[in-house]
């Protein structure tokens, strides 16, 4: 069944959909019916939320996006320590293995594909450390930093909008590199990471807290690449500090250069993480 649900997705409009499914989610009309369904059927702890009451919200997507309340996700205040960017289930980590990335269980995609064709970030990754997390629509829908950085450089690369699921993931080969989504290249005391956003079906829009919104790929066929290391005004960014949402579900993927970081012994794949929880430690304070 999961292969036949892969099969039909190479033949559907994925703009056509998304886009429909983003006006949708941003009308008022239905909002209350619509979040109450959702709170239901996903179990959604509003304890956790920052508003409670669903009349704060103007919109589902609204609802979708919301923040949290203080505390909600401790993050640890040691330096050394990396967290997790974002609440999901852990599809897979590891060190990539040259250029090589873990997809899915018999599937593995290239770090070149995935950061298209830019060598220089593919090479700076090589042989570093990844960790993709999915977010589900029951998840907490915003991206953190997992360590402390300054933004050096972004990339929106245009693509497909394949559903990013277990179902996807397993079947549909090089499928992070086929999707739209947005690099963001980070510098830090110990080395360079990034934090990729992948796009997906129904997912209306990824922003970020230094742009209004990732452009659209139907008006942007072509990579666009900003550079923030020459502008006058930085980008720095707090371990746990907001970096983005995304408006509907989808996966972020996040690289760490060669000997940045050690992960825990612990981690394992196809478990749920929390944002804030450990990935690992800053390989330069390992003794």
């Amino acid at each position: 069944m999961s292969k036949l649900f892969s099969l039909i997705q190479y033949f559907l409009p994925h703009h056509l959909i998304t886009s429909f499914m983003g006006l949708f989610a941003e009308s008022k009309s239905a909002k209350k019916f619509l979040i109450r369904l959702f709170i239901k059927k996903y179990n959604v702890d509003m304890t956790e939320a920052r508003n409670t009451s669903i009349d704060q919200y103007p919109n589902f997507n609204a609802f979708f996006t919301r923040e949290l309340r203080e505390g909600a996700r401790p993050i640890d205040n040691n330096p050394t320590v990396i967290v997790s960017p974002a609440d999901g289930r852990l599809l897979a980590a590891g060190r990539i293995d040259g250029d090589r990335l873990i997809q899915a269980k018999n599937h593995c995609f290239s770090c070149n594909d995935l950061l298209a064709g830019n060598n220089f970030l593919a090479n700076t990754f090589s042989d570093g450390n990844f960790a993709t997390i999915y977010l589900s629509p029951k998840d907490y829908h915003r991206v953190h930093m997992p360590l402390k950085g300054t933004l050096i450089k972004t990339i929106h690369i245009p693509g497909r909008l394949f559903s990013v699921g277990f179902a996807t993931s397993s079947n549909i080969p090089n499928l992070f590199a086929r999707n739209e989504r947005l690099v963001c290249v980070f510098s830090t005391d110990a080395g360079l990471f990034s934090l990729i956003l992948v796009g997906a079906m129904v997912v209306g829009s990824i922003k970020t807290v230094w742009t209004k919104e990732a452009p659209k790929a139907l008006a942007t066929p072509a990579i666009q690449e900003t550079d923030y290391k020459s502008q006058e005004i930085k980008v720095n960014l707090d371990k746990g500090a907001e970096v983005g949402r995304f408006e509907l579900g989808s996966t972020v993927i996040v690289l760490f250069e060669q000997k940045l970081m050690q992960l825990n012994s612990n981690i394992v794949a196809n478990k749920p993480i929390r944002m804030g929880e450990s990935l690992g430690l800053i390989s330069n304070n390992l003794k």
